[in-house]
């Protein structure tokens, strides 16, 4: 059985309490996290397809939580590398799949992370390098959390 990650009020992509955000939420499966959406008709860069930019978004926020959870610490992105494959259409029933795939003594972290379609066909991908964030600034990012995030982060 899956495990749901707790959300935050603010986040863009996960907030509950962010009007303009996608609302997603992350489960984990294995050693990945994942969710299973629909991107918006207001999501796309032209009618047909939904924005790159948004794409790289949600590529970003599963790696940063598959870097969270297996490291048990916040984590930010440091840098980015997408590969679109194949337009993603507003409304298409898509999964998030990430995963971190190195520890660096605790100090960097790597990721990946696809976009798959509900045929197993891959979308969008990307690979990225994660600092954690500095304690000083962890309990303004606690407050924040809907849900006991304790559970995944120390």
């Amino acid at each position: 059985m899956a495990l749901m990650l707790p959300r935050t009020r603010s986040c863009f992509v996960c907030g509950v309490n962010n009007p303009l955000g996608l609302n997603l939420g992350f489960e984990i499966e294995g050693d990945t996290v994942v969710s299973r959406f629909r991107f918006l008709p207001q999501h796309a860069g032209f009618r047909t397809a939904v924005h790159g930019g948004l794409i790289a978004t949600v590529l970003d926020e599963a790696m940063v939580w598959a870097c969270g959870v297996r490291s048990r610490q916040f984590t930010y992105s440091a840098e980015m590398t997408i590969r679109y494959r194949h337009t993603i259409a507003p409304g298409q029933e898509v999964k998030v799949v990430g995963a971190m795939t190195a520890n660096r003594k605790n100090r960097l972290f790597e990721a990946k992370a696809e976009i798959v379609s509900a045929t197993g066909e891959i979308l969008a991908s990307g690979t990225g390098k994660y600092l954690p964030v500095p304690r000083n600034l962890v309990g303004e990012m606690l407050s924040d959390f809907v849900g006991d995030i304790g559970k995944f982060i120390d």
